[in-house]
């Protein structure tokens, strides 16, 4: 049964409350510091843009939804390949893939596990790589994840005896990784060196996972559920025998509410905490909160449940504009319990104390700093964590991580960190010692989160594309998810050299010493040969393309909703089409009706192929003097087109990819034309049913990426056949790859763990 607190405070109570809230253990008043400031820190001033569902979109469009259990089928139908490439061609299935970089940059790390019993031992989940471990309090990291299971994680957690329980499924509502729902919660008695599935497989995401101290056996789970379909399994589950069953203790007040949180009281186990959150999303609609949404306590181990509310001055109240919801115990003082609330459209909305472990509760007045660490875009973040020995001491993810000294009367913005904070977890046998992750990685800090040091190895960032110098392999660029356009050399290691959020990247065929790099929505830069100058659009995609012509590398072209053409690399733009898409779409938001991709011809430049990101194809054949749609041919799919290649000797011959997941078409995402666009055939078929991101032309062969590895199609007896290059590529989706001819090599952009290179048999 539920009930509901409900407590109207006084000025009397609250002026109590902040008493308390002011007081140390001992109650004694907390000195000042210079850590203590309202001002939000240059760190993280650029990253103020909204985690973007590019991914999500892409994969889904148009039906606005992701079938279920499409990746686990598109990863079944993968290993199918594999065999039948062993079989096939031995050495094409032994070619070995081996990592370029970064190791030095690292990506998002959505929460962390402190092994109670070996000092500096630390296992990180990473949002699309999954488990890593250090041994050396966080300097290095090696891989603790089969690369068979689903890379997307949302939590970890250790027991006191070691055993470690990972939750798959990332609940962070955006940054790509959102697209993959987790497969279940898996369990490690060997610190991570092999992995059993222990069931909560139809959970899509996981929030939080909660052990108890005193019995290693008993496990609460945070199922937050698949974001773009009701039901599955969702609510907060428990299990008494080390996560061989599980019990559904808290269900959701409807099929879009999950738990996203939950907290145990060290010194009383059957005292719990869990926030539950009502979610759904479309492509032209969020819907971050709902009548489902608060915060819940139970004192019997879980059996009931007590929706927490203060009255004017406590939580607020159930409705649609409330949000996400994270809550710390006070490891201390366990009658002290925090809160941070969101609301449905990303804001800050409060941070609140109870004294009394939850039954009553104060808004404390934290000012605009802490509202705007959260941007727009709080449900991004949602946690709070409490020093050990200090209960007054609390940090608040956010942009910036936000710290108070004085249980959250005032704040300070911490310095010295990359952007979007997400876990925390101080180590038990070092005084002083707390580890953080966030998107820039892994940080370690020696003084109570007074400074903090980077990771120097952490090899898990996630690449939205690449490109490699024709002279010089060693040379390469990459795109990376909140971590900037990003090189390989210009320093002792790889290094940023502008972007926000790093997306098209390209190194000049002809001069490996000018290249490009590009920002969210087509802001781009050109380093080592001038500016780059102005181009002509009225929408530009998250990843807005930008090329080479083949033929002349002086040449370049620009796809925002209009094409765009330079013969000056870059320094000065010429429109030279219409508006060749849709758009704008239903959504205002966010610029759809804009172009993906584009491929101009090597044995002829006049001949120009592109496609958008609502399904149309074009070709011009005299350089942008009229072009053609390519839509009178029944068979090609109304998806979203990732990538258009020509052969390099014959105009009239190219290949057009695309997105979204296809519940068993037998198309599977490839096709060919012949006569300039005019008909089409799917070669695709055999190939697993999952999004095709890239295709190049090597040869005689088309090499693919795909969100489920790399694959080589050669023409047989039967049409195109497939097989698969290399089989330890990690399962994570490819986004990018480039043909290095000098080397007769491939280089992989992965979503999660780097860039890859393998040399082709």
């Amino acid at each position: 049964m539920r009930s509901t607190a409900r407590l109207v405070l006084g000025a009397a109570s609250l002026a109590a409350l902040l008493t308390v809230a002011l007081a140390v253990p001992g109650g004694m008043p907390l000195p000042s510091s210079d850590r203590a400031s309202s001002v939000i820190s240059s760190e993280g001033a650029e990253e103020l843009t909204e985690p973007d569902d590019w991914m999500f979109a892409q994969r889904t469009f148009p039906t606005d939804e992701l079938p279920a259990r499409a990746f686990e089928r598109a990863v079944a139908q993968a290993e199918v390949l594999e065999q039948q490439t062993a079989e096939q061609d031995p050495a094409l299935a032994a070619a070995e893939w081996g990592l370029v970089g970064p190791t030095n940059i690292g990506g998002r790390v959505v929460d962390l596990a402190v092994d109670p019993t070996t000092p500096g031992t630390v296992f990180a989940a990473v949002a699309t790589g999954g488990v890593w471990k250090t041994t050396d309090g966080g300097t290095t990291f090696s891989l603790a994840w089969p690369t068979d299971l689903s890379p997307s994680m949302g939590a970890i957690a250790i027991a006191s005896n070691g055993t470690l329980y990972a939750g798959t499924g990332e609940p962070n509502n955006g940054g790509g990784s959102i697209v993959y729902g987790g497969t279940g919660v898996y369990r490690s008695t060997d610190k991570g060196a092999t992995w059993e599935y222990v069931g909560l497989g139809d959970s899509g995401t996981i929030g939080r996972i909660a052990i108890d101290p005193t019995n290693p056996s008993r496990i609460f789970v945070a199922a937050a559920g698949d974001l773009f379909r009701p039901g599955g399994e969702r609510g907060l589950y428990r299990s008494l025998d080390g996560g061989d069953t599980w019990q559904l203790v808290l269900a959701g007040a409807n099929p879009t509410t999950g738990a996203i949180d939950v907290a145990i009281d060290p010194t009383n186990p059957q005292r719990v905490y869990t926030a539950m959150w009502d979610r759904v999303r479309f492509p032209d609609l969020r819907v971050y909160g709902g009548l489902g949404s608060g915060a819940f306590r139970s004192t019997d181990g879980g059996g009931t449940w007590t929706l927490m509310q203060g009255g004017a001055l406590g939580l607020p109240a159930q409705s649609m504009n409330l949000g996400r919801i994270g809550l710390a115990v006070a490891p201390s003082d366990p009658n002290r319990l925090y809160a941070v609330v969101i609301l449905t459209n990303g804001s800050f909305e409060g941070f609140y104390l109870s004294p009394d472990a939850g039954v009553t509760w104060v808004k404390l007045p934290t000012g605009t700093s802490v509202a705007s660490s959260q941007s727009t875009f709080g449900w991004w973040f949602g946690r709070l964590w409490v020093d050990p020995v200090n209960a007054a001491h609390v940090f608040m993810a956010g942009v910036p991580m936000s710290e108070s000294l004085n249980a959250g009367l005032t704040w300070a913005s911490v310095t010295g960190l990359h952007a979007d904070q997400h876990a925390m977890g101080w180590d038990p046998s070092t005084t002083g010692r707390v580890y953080l992750g966030n998107d820039g990685g892994f940080y370690r800090s020696d003084t109570n989160g007074a400074s903090w040091t980077e990771a120097t190895y952490q090899p898990f960032t996630q690449f939205y594309s690449v490109d490699v110098s024709e002279q010089d392999p060693a040379r390469v660029v990459g795109g990376s998810q909140d971590n900037g356009c990003l090189r390989s050399w210009g320093g002792t290691d790889w290094n940023g050299y502008g972007c926000g959020d790093g997306l098209a990247t390209l190194i000049s065929p002809a001069n490996q010493d000018q290249y490009y790099g590009c920002s969210q929505y087509g802001s781009c830069g050109r380093y080592g040969g001038g500016s780059f100058g102005s181009t002509t659009s009225t929408r530009r995609g998250w990843f807005t393309p930008l090329v080479f012509d083949p033929s002349d590398p002086n040449v370049m072209y620009y796809g925002g909703n209009r094409i765009n053409r330079s013969t000056n690399g870059g320094g000065a733009w010429t429109a030279i089409s219409a508006d060749l898409t849709g758009g704008p779409g239903r959504d205002t938001q966010y610029p759809y009706g804009t172009m993906t991709t584009i491929a101009a011809s090597k044995s002829d430049p006049s001949t120009i192929y592109l496609g958008t990101d609502d399904s149309r194809l074009w070709v011009t054949h005299d350089l942008g003097g009229s072009w053609t749609r390519i839509d009178g041919d029944p068979v090609l799919p109304e998806r979203w087109v990732t990538r258009v290649a020509v052969d390099p000797a014959d105009a009239s011959t190219a290949y057009a990819t695309f997105s979204g997941f296809r519940e068993g078409a037998k198309d599977a995402h490839v096709f060919r034309t012949a006569d300039g666009g005019e008909t089409w055939e799917a070669i695709g078929a055999g190939l697993p049913d999952a999004p095709v991101n890239d295709v190049v032309i090597v040869g005689d062969a088309l090499y693919v990426a795909t969100d489920v590895g790399v694959y080589r199609g050669t023409e047989g007896l039967e049409g195109t056949e497939w097989l698969k290059v290399g089989a330890n590529l990690p399962l994570i989706p490819i986004t990018d790859i480039r043909y290095q001819a000098g080397t007769d090599s491939l280089f992989a952009a992965t979503f999660g763990r780097g860039i890859m290179r393998v040399a082709l048999p």
